[in-house]
């Protein structure tokens, strides 16, 4: 198991030290770009973390909203792509049909790249009607680190959001995970439930 975590412009400063991986929230909806982005992700980069950018989902305008987080995510090879699927602050959350289009469009804007979709055990189990996650599961419930409470398969399980978002990914090493974010296979252990 890698160990990371993800942040967003609520993070004003993190420690790298024992990280395997950073995300990062580079967009949300059509507008919005994270102030820190540049900093945070230089910080991952400059301790050899593996990087992840992820989008956070308004309802509708799935396709724009792909197009605008590849715009504005300093993206690159080896580097991890995610949707973030969750309720918004205005109490609204994008549905299912919204989700899958929008995985659809940023694997057609990046072919050969993988896409993870984020979300929580509750949307996972409730709003979910497609089990559509693209390439890999990035599935949030706060537990044992890597025992998520789910049948499906996952490749990344935040844990915890204390005092910061907490995760292990399901890779036996940082360029396993690089390879297959760049769409290369990599050794996938049975999936733990």
């Amino acid at each position: 198991m890698l160990h990371g975590v993800d942040v967003s412009a609520y993070q004003t400063s993190f420690e790298t030290d024992g990280l395997d991986f950073v995300f990062i929230k580079a967009t949300e909806g059509r507008s919005y770009v994270n102030p820190r982005l540049a900093s945070q992700t230089e910080q991952a980069r400059d301790a050899d973390c593996v990087v992840g950018f992820y989008h956070f989902l308004w309802p509708g305008d799935a396709d724009e909203q792909a197009e605008y987080f590849v715009r504005k995510s300093p993206e690159q090879a080896g580097d991890v792509l995610a949707v973030d699927w969750e309720q918004t602050g205005e109490g609204t959350r994008a549905d299912c049909a919204d989700k899958d289009r929008f995985i659809r469009a940023l694997k057609r804007l990046r072919p050969g790249r993988r896409v993870l979709l984020y979300c929580n055990r509750h949307f996972w189990l409730n709003h979910d009607t497609t089990s559509n996650a693209g390439d890999g599961l990035w599935i949030a419930d706060y537990g044992t680190a890597g025992k998520p409470r789910i049948e499906a398969a996952w490749r990344i399980h935040q844990y915890t959001d204390h005092p910061l978002d907490k995760d292990v990914a399901d890779f036996p090493s940082r360029q396993a995970m690089r390879e297959w974010a760049g769409g290369q296979e990599a050794p996938r252990p049975a999936p733990m439930r």
